[in-house]
Formats: structure tokens, sequence, C-alpha cells
């Protein structure tokens, strides 16, 4: 079984304070999403939260009228606990909810990753990974925003658990710091200042704005016929259509100024900073939200700008 890295223990180790200000999702997202992977209105349908985290998305899920039995699925141990404070002990029976049958879905909490989940062959409706990151893989590299999947044996894992026809859906919140490197600017110059630090921390990792997750799904596709033919003797065959179904929702979200800090600061690369480099990274931070570009409501809480992109698949 792969196991976590420290990095990846240490970057998400104040699973509260991850909790407490890293957005949920839109709702029309949400619904968008579920309407392509096939069980919007669907009552009962089966769906596994892989990667769950706090269970953002999963609250989301137990909220609706469907009625969705949900599978988390989550291999930090604080996340975890957030779970079971917000689901009850894990066992789908709603003990500890605490909120007078807010819930109406089953919720279920369960162990493994993406790559090695404790769920039985075909069990699920649809799969969805969303957010936040975990390490997977042989080499256990660190998997940011949704890229816990973007392995072969992650994705041959997600296959088995979907039912024949069943659906893998991806979504995540993108600040417009954070947004894909594809030279579109900013809204606004404050934000891209904080773009520019983000970009100016690169360690390597593959991460969302990079693009490169998608070169997993892509690489189903057989090149040559010499690999069409050595597949078919080792089954090896594509597992998810292509291509991928895509869609964002655009947003605006008004904070002040320290809940941007602290929303900036759940970023894994910035929460491993060292306090004197972190300290920097904040009074830039605040520096920039002096701006005369930065938009103001009458509270005095600053306009974030951001999108929700979601990308959806079918299993072969």
């Amino acid at each position: 079984m792969s196991t976590i890295p420290t990095e990846a223990l240490n970057g998400f180790s104040n699973a509260s304070n991850y909790d407490q200000h890293r957005p949920s999702y839109p709702l029309d997202a949400v619904s968008k999403l579920l309407g392509n992977l096939g069980v919007e209105h669907v009552e009962g349908g089966r769906i596994i939260d892989v990667g769950a985290g706090t269970g953002k998305f999963t609250s989301l899920l137990a909220e609706r009228r469907e009625g969705f039995e949900v599978r988390c699925v989550e291999p930090h141990a604080e996340m975890r606990e957030i779970l079971r404070g917000k689901f009850g002990d894990g066992k789908g029976n709603g003990k500890g909810n605490g909120d007078g049958g807010r819930w109406k879905g089953n919720v279920k909490i369960v162990g493994g990753h993406a790559g090695e989940m404790e769920v039985e062959e075909g069990w699920a409706d649809a799969v969805i990974a969303s957010q936040r990151g975990q390490f997977v893989g042989r080499k256990a590299r660190m998997l940011i925003n949704c890229l816990r999947f973007a392995t072969k044996e992650s994705l041959k894992e997600i296959h088995r658990v979907l039912r024949p026809g069943g659906a893998f859906g991806m979504i995540w919140n993108i600040e417009d710091y954070n947004s894909p490197r594809d030279g579109r600017a900013t809204t606004t110059k404050w934000e891209q200042v904080l773009k520019d630090i983000v970009e100016g921390g690169e360690d390597g990792l593959p991460r969302f704005r990079h693009g490169e997750w998608k070169q997993v799904f892509e690489d189903q596709m057989d090149s040559t016929p010499l690999q069409t033919l050595k597949n078919t003797f080792t089954q090896d065959f594509p597992q998810f259509s292509l291509p991928l179904g895509e869609d964002h929702v655009s947003w605006t979200v008004w904070l002040s100024d320290e809940a941007i800090w602290n929303r900036f600061e759940t970023l894994s690369a910035i929460s491993v900073l060292e306090p004197e480099n972190k300290e920097q990274v904040m009074q830039k931070v605040l520096e920039s939200l002096k701006g005369l570009d930065s938009e103001r409501n009458e509270k005095g809480e600053v306009a974030l700008h951001g999108k929700t992109y979601f990308f959806w698949t079918s299993r072969i």
C-alpha cells in the first residue's frame, strides 16, 4: 500500500485551519457536474468522494435531496477526524451529526487513497475527486488539487470501483492567484501579485495550473500499432472516454484582508514555509491589498475572484 510522505502530512497538518478557510463549491457547479455524471436526481445514487479531505464536497452531496449513499476515502488522519466530527462514526449510521438530521444522505468513512480504496468492485455510480491533493503511486509524488488520480494505478482503481457505465468527475476551486498558467491576466493587479508569489515558489511538483494531469488520460490512447498489439495481449485497454467533458463557473467572494491571508496560507506550498519566510509573504500579501485596484464593499471587504473548474469522463 502507498504511504503518505512527510511533506503531505506537514502541508495539511492543520486540518481545522484548512476546513475553516478553504471555500465550499458553488451549488450550480455541483449540480452541473452531477448532471454530467448522470447522478443528478438519482435517488440513493452511490458516490465515492476520493480524497474527501475535511468533507467540503461531501457535505454538499449529503445535503442534497437525492439522499446519496456516499463513501469518503481519505488517508490523512487529521482530515478523517474532521470528517467524523461532521458525519459521525463513519459507519453510515448518522451518529454524532448533532444537527437534527441535516444530512439526507448516508455517509460512510473508509480507508485508503485513490490508488487503493476500501470499496468493493463496481459499487459506485460515480467517483468524484474534489480539490486537495494526496500522495499516490510508487514514487509517492505530491499531487495537489485533484491530481491524486493522475497516475495509471489510480485510474485503474477508480475504474475498478465504478459500475459499468459509471462516471468519474473532477472539481476544484481555483482563485485567480492560483489559476492555470495560460497567459491570461488576473482580474486585478493585487491578485497578480499573489499569483507571482505562487509561481515564484514552484517546487517541481505537479499542480492543476500546470495542466500536466490530463496526460494520464491521453496516455490511454495507443500511439503505435506495436503498442496496440501489445495491449491486446496484456488487456491494457483504455479505461475512460475521451475527450474529457469540461466546464467552469466564475465567482466572486468578499473577504477581509485577514481572511484573504488565511485563505492564501492554506495553499500547501505556503503553509510549509518557515515562520520568517511566511511572515515576509504575509506582509507582501497584505501590502498588495492596499492597492488602488482592490475593490471593497461597505464593510471594507475585498472582492476575491476565481473559478470552479470541473471535468468528467465515463468508464469504458
